[in-house]
């Protein structure tokens, strides 16, 4: 991709790409695009280019690539990222020898580190499917303080060290003499090792994890912090330092019953990981029904009731802020439902829907918490990546919830049909940055029934995340429109969906339905060549 660059502030350079494929509605068969000022001013055809090329202050030759809307991640936890890209990283362990072998060679690496911080380990694909044990990780470190969160992030294997930092430890709901801990012992050593992490860390590894984002097409990501999750300090200075320095824009949720803190703190939002209940991996989200694979009568953890649900969005309503809660199991995601039906009736159908409250993750939905979402305008915050790593008859889910419970999960072709607006995202680090990994996981859901487009999922992950903020008008190349876009190396382009009669009508020139790359599970998927943020670049391939 070859670039005529004119010596103009990026801020209001004119810019011609041509040469190409723009994934635009404006005409499906655009091969050019026009940026002036941060925006895009027109898409159209290859002759109609001409007419601009003399008076712009760059022509961008794409030399047949494909440019897109950039991403949005509407679920990111962006200093986890971070950490877990420049630090101990456990989720390619295949046993539990290998992940020791992991946290020995990462001890040995960091001997000044007052707290070793690791993260990913996944019993559940373990031949064993046993946990590290305190001991295990005492001997590993030499007696060093250490966290290691599970794959989920809702629950963590710690070393005796880390838990002699926190006094009362052994009081607390979800502490376990050996193994893993969840709930508030969980919440308790996570701050504490946190804690320990210095601003320039911390702001190291907000920084890799931007970096990472923009060179996967990503020009935006959904900061999902709150006081169980990071810090204030953490959450101001990752908005912060997106203000200050060239990179994707980031969107702040703080996930506070307190409205008015979240506002302080700069949040849009007192949501994201406002937590109704845990994670289905580590027996903390919140069942109907017991749990399969648990002690018998065993339902997980309920943090917020239907009262407290219905309280916080009427809160948020009438304060002009967005809710949104932690959901997962049916039972949570039934709380949520009745805490918004509640505050419906109490300031007003009309006021709520207008609010575009969120629920992150709404894994565990039926027909009728479906419907719900549907009639109170409620945002589905979803990360299919989930499904691909945990589902099918073998998977995670299956293990907690028996097959036939397990194959209900994440009903995203359900969800659309409803009118349900989807926004998609990766729970960063719970899943990794993987924008078109998530759009063939949507696509080529486990259970055929739960299948999306792939038109569809990329929607859904990229003006899908700007809707739920509350932008109409970005996420898609059309004049007017935001200039965050990214330029992709890809084969040729076609229409998938779950049915093929939409396939082939979508093919035919008639329909002007603009193609997406071929996302069949082992095709190669598209490589990021730039990306672009408000008509400034803010990331270039090694290659370009």
């Amino acid at each position: 991709m070859s670039t005529t660059p004119t010596p103009v502030p990026a801020e209001s350079r004119t810019v011609l790409l041509r040469g190409g494929d723009v994934h635009s509605p404006a005409d499906p068969f655009a091969t050019a695009m026009v940026v002036e000022r941060g925006h895009v001013a027109w898409v159209g055809s290859e002759g109609a280019a001409d007419a601009f090329a003399e008076g712009v202050d760059e022509v961008v030759d794409l030399e047949g690539a494909l440019v897109t809307p950039a991403f949005t991640d509407a679920h990111v936890h962006t200093t986890s990222t971070g950490l877990a890209l420049t630090g101990l990283d456990l989720s390619t362990a295949r046993d539990r020898g290998e992940a020791l072998a992991l946290v020995r060679a990462h001890a040995a690496a960091r001997p000044m580190d007052r707290i070793l911080l690791g993260h990913g380990w996944d019993a559940a694909r373990w031949p064993d499917g046993e946990p590290l044990t305190r001991a295990e990780l005492d001997e590993a470190t030499g007696g060093r303080p250490l966290y290691l969160s599970r794959i989920d992030v809702h629950s963590a294997a710690v070393t005796t060290a880390l838990l002699d930092l926190v006094p009362g430890i052994a009081d607390r709901p979800g502490f376990t003499p050996d193994g893993p801990l969840t709930r508030d012992a969980h919440h308790a050593v996570r701050a504490a090792a946190h804690a320990a992490v210095t601003p320039q860390q911390r702001t190291e590894a907000q920084r890799a994890a931007l970096r990472h984002a923009a060179s996967l097409g990503i020009g935006s990501v959904h900061e999902c912090g709150g006081p169980e999750i990071s810090s204030e300090d953490d959450f101001t200075g990752l908005l912060r330092l997106a203000a200050e320095e060239p990179g994707p824009r980031v969107v702040g949720y703080w996930a506070d019953l307190d409205i008015e803190r979240a506002r302080a703190l700069g949040a849009v939002g007192a949501a994201g990981d406002l937590f109704v209940d845990g994670a289905l991996g580590s027996h903390t989200a919140c069942l109907q029904e017991p749990y399969a694979d648990a002690a018998p009568g065993h339902t997980g953890t309920s943090y917020l009731d239907a009262h407290a649900v219905a309280a916080h969005v009427v809160a948020c309503t009438e304060a002009g802020l967005q809710a949104g809660f932690h959901a997962i199991g049916d039972a949570a995601v039934t709380a949520v439902v009745d805490g918004v039906r509640a505050a419906a009736e109490k300031v007003g159908l009309a006021r709520v829907r207008a609010a575009r409250h969120r629920v992150e993750h709404a894994e565990m939905l039926s027909p009728e918490t479906i419907a719900s979402f549907a009639e109170f305008g409620l945002t589905a915050s979803v990360q299919p990546a989930f499904d691909a790593l945990w589902g099918g008859e073998d998977g995670m889910y299956a293990d907690r919830l028996g097959v036939e419970r397990a194959r209900a999960l994440n009903p995203f072709a359900a969800l659309l049909r409803a009118g349900v607006p989807l926004a998609f995202g990766s729970d960063s680090p719970v899943t990794p940055l993987d924008p078109w990994g998530t759009l063939r996981a949507a696509a080529f859901h486990r259970t055929p029934e739960h299948r999306v487009s792939v038109r569809a999922a990329f929607t859904a992950h990229t003006r899908g995340g700007w809707r739920a903020v509350g932008r109409d008008d970005a996420g898609i190349l059309v004049p007017g429109a935001p200039a965050d876009y990214a330029v992709w190396r890809t084969e040729e382009l076609v229409v998938q969906a779950p049915d093929d009669r939409v396939s082939r009508w979508s093919t035919d020139p008639r329909s002007g339905t603009p193609g997406l790359p071929d996302l069949t599970p082992g095709a190669q998927l598209p490589l990021c060549l730039r990306t672009v943020v408000g008509g400034r670049t803010v990331y270039v391939g090694p290659d370009e």
